[in-house]
């Protein structure tokens, strides 16, 4: 029989058929090439369970986005966090097992406040470093990585350094290198 001999609604059906046969074989290509490309990923963002007879894998966390303030000259500040890095060539992503947390840096008078969101890390797992007298290093250890390097906008005195840490925010004070002399009034004639 020809296509012509059948009924509409019956070849209509055929067809929709044959395209979702399509569909699905080129879904099956695409995440086998996703597969390929996710084997560069650290290993601890790759886990396999077995259900059934099936390896499954999962893949993650990937957390990437921005952070927009306004600066103190009234100009966006743009900023990225997470642990997904775009990028050109080959490979269009760059995935590290650390995150990089959203970090605010706070110039006062006197002193630098770094105010950054490390949710899930304990107290104990979270090392602040003070590099170059200009720049801190906030690292953790543990299962959720995060890894950050602030650049200050002064030097600041290591020693003076002052961090709380509560409910996944971590905030520290670094006194500036040289106390600002208290201002005077200046008296109007």
């Amino acid at each position: 029989m020809s296509d012509e001999e059948f009924p509409f609604w019956w070849r209509r059906r055929r067809y929709f058929d044959d395209l979702f046969k399509e569909i699905e074989k080129w879904f099956e290509e695409a995440l086998k090439e996703m597969e390929r490309d996710f084997e560069f990923f650290p290993r601890d963002l790759v886990r396999e369970k077995k259900v059934g007879s099936k390896t499954i894998r999962e893949f993650g966390p990937f957390v990437y986005g921005y952070s927009i303030t306004i600066g103190p000259d009234g100009k966006p500040i743009i900023r990225e966090f997470g642990n997904v890095r775009p990028r050109g060539g080959i490979k269009p992503i760059e995935v590290t097992e650390e995150r990089e947390p959203l970090v605010d840096v706070i110039e006062e008078q006197d002193k630098i406040r770094v105010i950054a969101e490390v949710p899930g890390a304990s107290k104990e797992e979270i090392n602040i470093e003070v590099v170059d007298g200009n720049k801190l290093k906030i690292s953790t250890t543990g299962k959720r990585k995060y890894y950050k390097e602030v650049l200050l906008g002064a030097d600041v005195e290591p020693d003076s350094a002052k961090a709380t840490y509560s409910n996944g925010v971590l905030e520290v004070v670094l006194k500036k290198k040289g106390e600002a002399k208290e201002g005077k009034k200046i008296k109007i004639e």
